[in-house]
């Protein structure tokens, strides 16, 4: 209630103001396509005031009555200078930037200097352009979002290939990852070789690594929020595209000129028709196989000025199949993603703009298995209905509000098993389903005191309520049910909630360079339970309970951003500290049960701490940045490895990437990519012996050695053919080389036994699994 009544003060206060002061509001779009443009910069000449387009590309901006220039700039677009007469009274008009693909030959393009990275109040913020994704090299040749966010300090890949990643020593269930607004809970195809993320569909990918603003919640290390496009609202639009192992569509364009537009993307592997061949009919493996798909869909009607709807979904699955006649053994595992948002953008005046959303998110997986006459299901899974509310409000330009509520029902679905044997149907009591309820109500104010002092002060207050049906068991030390209590369906068991603040300062030194800091706390409610090193479709989700308690987080950054050369060069330098509480592991001698998985679990803290080093060239024919990470991550368990601190499995303490794009002509672009990283953390065994003649491991503390250094290089070239004139497409050649060098990097190591105990040869050695060694790819990419 106190909340909501400082923000009506604002409201009032605001309004009062506004008095004897007019306001000039629209959208920024991109003049081919008209797409919003999301963070695109609106600034008053000669003033150090200035706006930012908020998630849906709107814009507000109140000033003294007057004749004022703007100067509107956004990455990868042509700055465009308007003047605007607010001498009469308020000003709605929309500002049409031309992108930087649309410039004709003879035409000479200025820029303006970047100085949003100095200027803004936000840190640890990572602005990913599509255009950038698609410039660089790619494994098997298919864009991945998620790799390119891994080439930046202080976020680190989970393995070789691997599109899971972990930010500033947090695990990949401290990521909140949002697909138009409904949250993504895996994000890998082919056990996570490649993201969901079709970069055709995607307009706009920002990452936020420290300083997560109030409107964000529920997880604790970072953000990664994904716009998809809109829809062409001027012509129709086809890009497609050939792959080594993928081909993909996409079609957008209007349903009513400026009123109303699609996009519909697709894509799918041709992995199981490459396989064919290699798995004849009379192989005792035919009819295994493995593919994936994804479906991305979104539509929008504007039937006002001040209304705007949208709806938008996603739909991805992947499907494993496994034959083995010899054994008369078949199982098929499908898993997948399904995501639909509806949205409703409403302006209620000049300064107030509204952002309605209803999302249904779910994931699901699920194996079927068949030995003869023996038939087993097991599924697991995770769903989400969300309601949700967002205002900006803008009642000077020093302050820019933003405030709302969001509702969240979950279901959680850890593990259920049944089957049969014959005519014999068995279904063990295993289903843990669990509900929660999860609330928020947050506030926010972008307050700019002066030319040289920002603040992003943001308050959020969450609250999680496990609720039935549910049956809480008490049980002996032998893991047999003692007792049991009922809860009925809506009843709570279990909450918990408290206060997050967020706040972040920029102080300006001069017009290149400022300092800022953040201090963040975070809550997350959700954990993910697993035994690897990365996001695997087996993977469980389980919500805090009687026995698990939230994660809690606290954070502080410290930064100093300069740039040089007008603009050329962005550099930045972030140091971090970060505590974690009660993060979650399984027990000592864990083994996979039907149990509930939180009776198996033991809770400790983390922390983790580092300097993030970053230098990146944005103007010229030669582009790109070199990132480097130094940190050290660490976690202590009273109940593992004898209550000492261990490096976490998410430990790296040196990290470097470097990125290089170079223009060689209109035909030729060439781009590469190196990183190099400190081995995994891992734990070995260190003595073998034997117990009753079976040979047994003794192994070391948790996470004691490391394994090798990971390097890897990777290049492309982009081959763009001069269009001739009598065709309406374009295309152009991609061709990639993934691990140049061939180096073996270590994906996990295992102990190989040779000779005989009996005869006194036996001999036990270490040998390294490595995964893909120097892999060519091409693709053929054409526009209509």
């Amino acid at each position: 209630m106190r909340l909501l009544i400082l923000v009506g003060c604002v409201l009032i206060a605001g309004a009062l103001s506004a008095q004897e002061k007019v306001t000039f509001n629209g959208y920024i779009k991109d003049s081919l396509t008209g797409e919003t443009l999301i963070g695109a910069n609106l600034n008053v000449r000669a003033e150090s005031k200035g706006i930012v387009s908020n998630q849906y590309g709107f814009f507000s901006i109140t000033l003294q009555k007057g004749r004022y220039t703007f100067l509107c700039s956004f990455v990868g677009y042509q700055p465009k200078e308007i003047t605007v007469g607010l001498e009469a009274g308020d000003v709605t008009q929309n500002i049409l930037l031309l992108p930087n693909s649309a410039y004709i030959e003879n035409v000479t393009v200025t820029t303006r200097k970047r100085e949003n990275n100095v200027k803004a109040a936000q840190m640890g913020k990572i602005e990913l352009s599509i255009a950038t994704a698609k410039a660089l090299p790619a494994f098997l040749g298919e864009v991945d979002i998620l790799k390119t966010l891994q080439l930046m300090p202080g976020v680190r890949n989970a393995g070789e290939g691997n599109a899971g990643f972990y930010v500033r020593g947090g695990g990949p269930d401290q990521n909140l990852i949002l697909l138009d607004d409904a949250v993504v809970y895996n994000t890998g195809h082919l056990f996570g070789f490649f993201s969901i993320f079709n970069s055709d569909a995607i307009k706009n990918v920002s990452l936020i690594k420290g300083g997560m603003p109030a409107q964000y919640g529920g997880r604790i290390s970072s953000v990664v929020d994904v716009a998809m496009k809109e829809g062409n609202q001027n012509k129709t639009q086809v890009d497609a595209g050939i792959g080594l192992i993928a081909s993909r569509f996409s079609i957008q364009g209007p349903l009513k000129k400026n009123k109303a537009s699609y996009m519909i993307s697709a894509r799918r592997t041709y992995i199981d028709a490459l396989m064919k061949p290699a798995i004849k009919k009379t192989s005792e493996y035919y009819g295994s196989g493995y593919y994936f798909y994804d479906l991305n869909a979104k539509m929008n009607y504007q039937f006002s000025e001040k209304d705007k709807l949208f709806l938008s979904g996603y739909f991805g699955r992947d499907k494993f199949n496994f034959n083995n006649a010899k054994r008369s053994f078949k199982t098929e595992i499908p898993w997948g993603n399904s995501t639909a948002t509806l949205r409703w953008n409403h302006v209620f005046n000049k300064k107030l703009f509204a952002n309605t959303s209803l999302v249904y998110n779910d994931y699901n997986f699920s194996l079927d298995g068949l030995q003869n006459n023996f038939h087993l299901n097991l599924s697991s899974g995770i769903k989400d209905l969300t309601g949700k509310t967002d205002f900006d409000f803008y009642p000077s330009p020093e302050h820019k509000l933003k405030f709302g509520f969001q509702y969240t029902f979950h279901t959680f679905l850890p593990n259920v098993l049944n089957g049969n044997q014959d005519s014999v149907v068995f279904a063990p009591n295993n289903a843990t389903k669990k509900f929660a309820n999860e609330y928020a109500l947050y506030l926010q104010d972008d307050w700019e005191l002066s030319s040289k002092l920002k603040l992003n002060l943001g308050l959020r207050y969450s609250l999680f309520q496990q609720v039935g049906k549910y049956t809480l068991y008490t049980r002996d030390a032998s893991g047999n049910k003692l007792d049991s209590v009922q809860y009925a369906k809506g009843q709570t068991v279990q909450s918990y909630g408290g206060i997050e603040p967020r706040a972040t300062l920029r102080y300006t030194l001069n017009e290149t360079e400022s300092i800022k800091a953040a201090v963040t706390r975070n809550l997350q409610y959700i954990h993910l339970v697993t035994n690897a090193g990365s996001t695997l479709p087996t993977d469980l989700w389980v919500p805090s309970t009687i026995r698990v308690k939230p994660q809690l987080s606290w954070q502080y950054a410290l930064g100093y951003f300069k740039n040089f050369e007008d603009g050329m060069y962005e550099t930045s330098v972030e140091l971090y500290y970060k505590t974690m509480e009660n993060q979650i592991e399984y027990r000592e001698g864990y083994t996979p049960s039907l149990k509930d998985p939180e009776e198996e679990f033991v809770f400790g803290k983390g922390w983790s701490y580092g300097a993030e080093f970053f230098v990146n060239k944005v103007k010229g024919r030669l582009t790109g940045w070199v990132g480097y990470t130094l940190s050290w991550t660490w976690r202590k368990f009273p109940q593992l490895n004898d209550g000492l601190r261990y490096p976490s499995r998410y430990d790296r303490r040196h990290d470097l990437s470097v990125v290089g794009a170079y223009e060689l002509n209109k035909k030729w672009k060439l781009s590469s990519v190196f990183t190099y990283g400190t081995g995994n953390a891992t734990s070995l065994p260190e003595r073998f012996y034997f117990v009753g003649g079976v040979l047994t491991q003794e192994y070391s503390r948790i996470n004691a050695y490391r394994m090798k250094s990971y390097h890897r290089m990777d290049v492309s070239a982009t081959y763009t053919p001069t269009p001739k004139k009598q065709r309406k497409y374009t295309a152009n050649w991609v061709f990639s080389i993934y691990n140049v060098y061939s180096r073996a990097n270590p994906y996990f190591i295992y102990y190989d036994q040779e000779g005989s105990a009996s005869a006194g040869t036996l001999k036990v050695s270490a040998k390294q699994v490595s995964l893909f060694p120097i892999i060519p790819a091409v693709t053929w990419n054409v526009h209509f």
